[in-house]
């Protein structure tokens, strides 16, 4: 099979006609050319040495031997090129031991690097995140002797926040701190579901812990973090004597297996110190820092995924032979991509991994310009941006990324369900991207419960006031008047529901309202994805308006089939028209149903669900 896990063409088609880069002094050497070098770079590297580990990893999977874990030899080299590569701190300031690069382009490098192997590229997000933690938090000491090591590679990083009783409900753990007459701090307890918590790419794994001081009050409010290495760290940077963080357990998972997923046990079998990561009962505040990246990574994980297995289908339909047109029967068996049923299926795949992309790289910029911006109220708005589509990036994008490799496996057939081909994989390791760093449906109740009613509803009102931007500029484009008002529709409608939520969540309602907290994710989902492809058909159409000077249905036809610029600009009309035209009314009865406000959910009893 052909080794495509990304469109190049339309990576570069988001970057530099759709969105563009932020013109700022700060990234004035990344110019055009510099930023197609990157990625291809990353292609390379992607294609070329980590994509081969990708069955292997999945067949092999993580050893644990003596509390030590081994992942999958293939592993190693990867891991060393990406490290040579300075690959982890693509976007981090050079001070710091990053490229200092937008994170706009950042995120493209990691859709190939993600795409080719997650789990691999795991070892590398838990590791970031838990830099950025020392970075935004960290004493002088703490930079000094972990933050470089850590943005480079040459130490892994987690997260230790999920217990066994907890779950989910963070506040009631029960992973204790006791304070030491030299400052540090002895911690006792155990961690579950721990992503790369051990393993044998690094020397050392440092581990930021949540857990409550004794005496610290009940719940969230009494947590604190703390930085707790497997080894500790002398003065020097040389490691010194083992912490005892012993790894006592990995799962057996549906996918991933090639990053190990560890059970982490702290001081019971010797004592276990660490240093206390902010202020005393600050822990989950400074916790969700990490937890934002975190959740917009795993929207990037679910996206690379559904990318990968669009493209692998895509391939195939072209190449498999099977089965008459149904228009030409005599003229033998055809490639399935002729199917109506099949092509289809590929206008989902694409609809929603164009969408996806869109967003995710839009996210990326509004960083790119909350950055660089030093209008405070630009500043503030493009950070809202980010909070507001953080639950649709993790939460819409991972729900849809699973839907997309389900596709792959349909367009496959019988031979998508087995292990020969890597859209079976690619639907298990995209399963575990709707449940950790908070469930979907925790994205939901985020949406909703916060993220809605935020500053009174700014965030979601600069949300919509974005879109229409998007629709007053189509609005303009002769070609385009159906989509756009189409979409108009659906956003008029998306405010009328989103004012109906408010009003439940304020009210003896609220458990109506979050009863409805998914599918209100879903349809704001889908009024989002409506306006990415809108955005990319107005860029489309006034690149074919110079190319082809028409927009005319069989004039650009001809054009498209002697001219591949042309083909692919007239594809993201269709790709536009069919999600808007076909999906998107959908949308409106769901609408319809979340404003009708069914109290079923509410009403059931739990005896009524049988034994």
């Amino acid at each position: 099979m052909a080794q495509l896990i990304s469109d190049r063409r339309d990576i570069d088609f988001v970057l530099h006609e759709q969105l563009g880069l932020v013109d700022h002094e700060l990234f004035e050497e990344f110019n055009k050319k510099t930023v197609d070098l990157i990625i291809s770079e990353a292609r390379n590297l992607a294609i070329k040495e980590i994509l081969p580990t990708q069955q292997p990893g999945d067949e092999q999977g993580c050893i644990l031997e003596n509390g030590n874990v081994k992942v999958p030899e293939s592993f190693q080299r990867p891991w060393k090129l990406y490290k040579e590569g300075e690959w982890l701190a693509m976007a981090d300031d050079p001070e710091v031991g990053g490229q200092g690069m937008p994170k706009l382009v950042s995120l493209a490098a990691n859709e190939y690097l993600v795409g080719a192997n997650p789990a691999l590229l795991l070892y590398s997000a838990m590791t970031h995140g838990a830099a950025k933690l020392v970075e935004a938090f960290g004493t002088k000491e703490q930079k000094k002797l972990y933050m470089k090591k850590m943005f480079s590679g040459e130490w892994g990083g987690t997260m230790l926040l999920t217990e066994s009783e907890a779950g989910s409900d963070v506040g009631a753990l029960t992973t204790s701190a006791e304070k030491n007459d030299d400052g540090t701090y002895s911690i006792t307890g155990t961690k579950i579901f721990i992503s790369g918590g051990e393993h044998n790419l690094c020397d050392n794994i440092i581990h930021p812990v949540l857990a409550r001081i004794k005496g610290s009050p009940e719940g969230t409010k009494g947590i604190s973090l703390f930085l707790v290495p497997k080894y500790h760290v002398n003065q020097d940077s040389s490691l010194g004597e083992f912490n005892n963080v012993i790894c006592t357990g990995i799962e057996e998972k549906m996918g991933i297996h090639g990053n190990a997923t560890c059970t982490l046990s702290l001081g019971e079998k010797g004592k276990t110190t660490g240093t206390l990561l902010g202020e005393i009962n600050k822990g989950m505040p400074a916790m969700f820092k990490m937890m934002n990246e975190a959740r917009a990574f795993v929207g990037l994980q679910g996206f690379a995924v559904a990318s990968a297995s669009y493209m692998y289908a895509l391939d195939y339909a072209k190449t498999r032979i099977q089965g008459k047109n149904i228009l030409k029967p005599k003229n033998g068996n055809v490639p399935i991509i002729q199917h109506p049923d099949v092509k289809r299926q590929l206008l989902n795949m694409k609809a929603w991994v164009d969408g996806m992309r869109s967003l995710i790289y839009f996210n990326g910029k509004c960083s790119d310009i909350a950055a660089t911006t030093n209008d405070e109220l630009e500043k503030e708005k493009y950070k809202d941006m980010i909070e507001l589509l953080t639950p649709i990036v993790k939460g819409y994008g991972t729900d849809k990324a699973l839907e997309i490799c389900s596709h792959g496996i349909q367009i496959f057939g019988g031979y998508g369900y087995i292990k020969e081909f890597p859209v079976e994989q690619l639907m298990r390791d995209s399963r575990i991207f709707m449940l950790y760093e908070g469930t979907n449906g925790i994205q939901a109740i985020d949406l909703v419960g916060r993220k809605l009613r935020m500053k009174d509803g700014k965030l979601f009102n600069n949300f919509i006031e974005e879109i229409q931007n998007t629709i007053k500029t189509s609005q303009k484009i002769k070609g385009l008047e159906k989509i756009t008002q189409n979409l108009a529709h659906a956003v008029s409608k998306l405010e009328i529901t989103a004012q109906d939520i408010k009003q439940r969540m304020g009210s003896e309602k609220i458990l109506n309202a979050f009863s409805f907290a998914h599918p209100f994710l879903e349809v704001t989902g889908d009024v989002t994805m409506a306006w990415m492809l809108l955005w990319r058909a107005c860029v489309a159409s006034q690149k074919i308006l110079k190319k082809a000077g028409s927009l005319e249905k069989e004039i650009l036809i001809q054009k498209a089939l002697k001219n591949k610029d042309i083909a692919f600009y007239a594809g993201q009309i269709k790709t536009a028209e069919f999600f808007i035209n076909t999906i998107l009314p959908s949308t409106l009865g769901k609408m319809d149903a979340i404003m009708d406000g069914d109290t079923c959910v509410e009403d059931i009893l739990e005896q009524s669900f049988g034994v």
